[in-house]
């Protein structure tokens, strides 16, 4: 049998008031309590905040504060990842993030849902869908990436977009919601 966690990070139904969630939730917001009161000059506190939260991190990388997410272990991120300030991550899945992704401030990154079903809603059950997005992207301040979404390599996420399905390689998209504009180099 699936603890609540597992059934969580896989996708399916789960309670979230589970004592064990609770507590990893309330975890992850002390870190980025700490984390959104730091000052610029605290970089290798800051350093330490980041890699404690996060899941993964292949190298360098760059995270303004303030920055905002559920658990934070659910979020893995590529050589050269940067984030502006502002950014919310709900990773009850997995959000993987490639190399030299750019994003932009007031972006928001949604793997959390709810049924569409309005009694298994009303139960207070959630789920969530895995989101990825390639290497050599940009995604322009205040998008919104919805849960499940693949966002393929080197593709350009116009400011204030939102995305609700799987983007191909090299493509500007824009809009609400996002569509193909054209080809990128």
């Amino acid at each position: 049998m699936m603890t609540e966690k597992e059934k969580m990070i896989a996708g399916e139904l789960y309670e979230s008031w589970n004592d064990e969630l609770v507590h990893e939730r309330s975890r992850a917001r002390q870190i980025t309590h700490d984390l959104n009161r730091t000052k610029d000059t605290e970089t290798h506190y800051r350093q330490q905040l980041v890699e404690s939260l996060l899941g993964s991190i292949e190298g360098d990388y760059g995270l303004e504060p303030p920055f905002y997410c559920e658990y934070g272990y659910n979020i893995h991120i590529g050589e050269g990842f940067f984030a502006n300030f502002n950014c919310v991550f709900l990773d009850v899945c997995p959000i993987h993030i490639g190399k030299r992704v750019l994003i932009g401030p007031n972006v928001q990154i949604y793997t959390s849902s709810h049924p569409m079903d309005r009694k298994t809603r009303a139960s207070g059950l959630e789920s969530g869908k895995s989101i990825k997005i390639g290497d050599d992207v940009w995604v322009g301040g205040g998008a919104i990436i919805n849960p499940g979404v693949t966002i393929g390599n080197n593709v350009v996420v116009g400011a204030g977009s939102v995305v609700t399905e799987d983007i191909p390689d090299d493509v500007f998209i824009a809009g609400n919601p996002a569509r193909i504009i054209k080809p990128v180099e």
